[in-house]
């Protein structure tokens, strides 16, 4: 019997044939599109996404189902003595405070973290994970070194469309008219729960240099003199994708930059054309 197996959700980018790869486990969160659910990478492919949003369908999140997650954990302490479970922020889905809950009917066998992060900065908690495993950590330790860590990382998003800021109620009808008037692209942020706004700037080349400036401020004071690691995620095209990489490796010379298609829990707010950027402090323990 393996002594700990690492649980996470597709919002942290990492797709079923790479959790096979890695030797983790990967829960597909569930969309609604126009009444019918899909799950993500089992029956919704980014491709379909973004064709159906394109298409103005009505898409909603939701959440795994109690049975679903339970069933998932189950199968997996027949052959672990210990689950860690990292799903999205919970500041973001109340998928977590489901986990959190299920989590206390199985004496202690399965830790849940609630380190508010998702997409690229997701990834690099369960990265993190695996490598305390290795070093024979307890799920307790390891559990506890993630949460002391949770806001030691940084996500800033443009999005290239006020649209679907304004469908999700983030920007008023009025506000989207005149921003696509001004050519006013919004620069947003997640550190920590929720995704908030960080700046108003026109046009997107300003709306880059602005995450690239974001993010360098992190560097430079709250990690100064700390090892952190750069990530990129889009929902743009691959081609604009590698541009938007290459502008950060210029501007951070010496860095390698881990890039991924951004959440599809994210992306159903902000819309395709988006670009986002960003840091996390690398542990040490």
């Amino acid at each position: 019997m393996g002594k700990i197996a690492i649980v996470t959700d597709s919002n942290s980018g990492i797709t079923q044939r790479q959790a096979k790869v890695m030797g983790i486990y990967v829960l597909p969160m569930p969309f609604f599109i126009n009444g019918d659910m899909y799950f993500e990478d089992i029956t919704l492919t980014q491709e379909e996404f973004y064709q159906r949003l394109m298409e103005d369908a009505d898409i909603s999140t939701s959440q795994p189902s109690p049975a679903d997650v339970m069933e998932l954990w189950d199968d997996i302490l027949k052959e672990y003595e210990e689950v860690i479970h990292i799903p999205m922020s919970s500041g973001l889905s109340s998928s977590c405070e489901t986990a959190l809950s299920l989590a206390q009917d199985y004496e202690g066998r399965v830790h849940v973290v609630d380190n508010q992060r998702i997409s690229i900065t997701q990834r690099q908690s369960v990265l993190d994970a695996m490598k305390m495993i290795e070093k024979g950590m307890s799920a307790k330790e390891i559990v506890d070194v993630l949460m002391a860590e949770k806001l030691e990382a940084s996500i800033y998003i443009t999005v290239d469309t006020l649209k679907y800021l304004k469908k999700g109620g983030r920007v008023t009808a009025a506000g989207a008219a005149l921003g696509t008037v001004l050519n006013i692209k919004p620069v947003l942020q997640i550190q920590g729960q929720k995704l908030d706004a960080y700046a108003k700037v026109r046009g997107f080349k300003a709306a880059k240099k602005k995450m690239l400036d974001a993010i360098d401020k992190d560097m430079t004071k709250r990690f100064a003199g700390k090892k952190v690691m750069l990530m990129a995620a889009y929902t743009c095209t691959a081609e604009e994708a590698q541009e938007w990489k290459a502008e950060i490796e210029a501007r951070f010379p010496g860095y390698e930059v881990y890039m991924d298609p951004l959440s599809l829990s994210v992306s159903c707010h902000i819309g395709p054309g988006s670009m986002a950027i960003a840091c996390c402090k690398e542990i040490d323990r």
